[in-house]
């Protein structure tokens, strides 16, 4: 009797615990695999992105639409924005954005210096132009300080100081303030300015002239439920992506602002988005301003 009792249980304990595992499979199967970002930066974007700009400035045809779902801005548009033609030391050309602090330093992304693929030799920043590779002022530099604990494999701490001879302020180039405090902006709308694609299927033909867009921050939560705790972290700040809008192809580095004139601050360095395309509708990814608001200050 008491054998049959024993049996009878062992019996309803494996029929539990069949359950449980096929409970937890089902659990498992509707959890959503986190999106991927793009870390292969040079290779995939910018080298593609500069020689199509260098192709559309050199046959002249600029109707002026990269930033996706934005506008075209002129060249006093966002007077703190600077592209960055980038030498690589394979001997290809990559483009970036950054943002001008002082007279004589800018900031933007460790990864438009370096990336497990490429590494830059030099950076040339065009300033108060709305062509990246033609008109403005235009400074040459390799001086260049990533973040020392940049990590090239989650793009936490995405952030480099360039060091570059003296940049005079006139009404198409300006500084612009660094955003400090403990406010996350999530809800805040924000301006993104760049020269990347305006869509994953763009040409360099009509996507000449660097590019606008109004986004909203979100809250790392909301953030990490697309890319994971891994990659979304108290340094990052984030974007929604949805209704078609969003940074593109080689915005990377640029800048994302709240505020006007002298009162612009600057909250976020473009950083990372789905490594499946920038019309996902998936957030984008930023260096949060004020994480390292005191980093930068030592630098400059």
């Amino acid at each position: 009797m008491t054998d049959n009792i024993l049996l009878e249980g062992t019996c309803k304990l494996v029929v539990a615990m069949k359950v449980f595992a096929a409970v937890l499979m089902a659990l498992a199967a509707v959890v959503v695999a986190e999106e991927p970002i793009e870390l292969d930066y040079h290779i995939k974007i910018g080298i593609p992105r500069a020689e199509s700009l260098r192709r559309a400035e050199e046959a002249a045809d600029f109707d002026g639409t990269r930033i996706v779902g934005g506008s075209a801005a002129n060249a006093g548009a966002h007077p703190h924005l600077a592209g960055l033609v980038i030498a690589l030391t394979n001997g290809r050309t990559s483009i970036c954005g950054a943002s001008l602090l002082t007279n004589t330093r800018s900031v933007t992304a460790a990864h438009c210096w370096r990336t497990r693929s490429a590494q830059a030799r030099q950076f040339t920043l065009a300033l108060g132009t709305a062509n990246i590779f033609s008109g403005g002022t235009r400074v040459t530099t390799s001086n260049v300080q990533m973040h020392g604990s940049y990590n090239m494999d989650t793009l936490h701490n995405d952030v480099a100081i360039i060091n570059h001879n003296h940049v005079g302020f006139t009404n198409n180039i300006q500084r612009i303030n660094l955003a400090s405090g403990s406010n996350n902006f999530a809800g805040t709308w924000a301006w993104a300015a760049g020269f990347g694609r305006t869509s994953d299927a763009a040409s360099g033909a009509n996507n000449q002239q660097k590019r606008q867009v109004s986004l909203q921050v979100i809250t790392n939560a909301v953030c990490a439920r697309t890319f994971g705790n891994n990659v979304i972290i108290a340094s990052t700040l984030c974007v929604d992506g949805s209704n078609g809008r969003s940074t593109c192809s080689g915005d990377s580095g640029g800048p994302l602002t709240i505020g006007s004139g002298g009162s612009r601050q600057l909250i976020g360095i473009t950083s990372f988005g789905s490594a499946q395309g920038c019309q996902r509708g998936h957030p984008a990814g930023f260096a949060r301003v004020t994480s390292f608001n005191s980093w930068i200050r030592a630098r400059i």
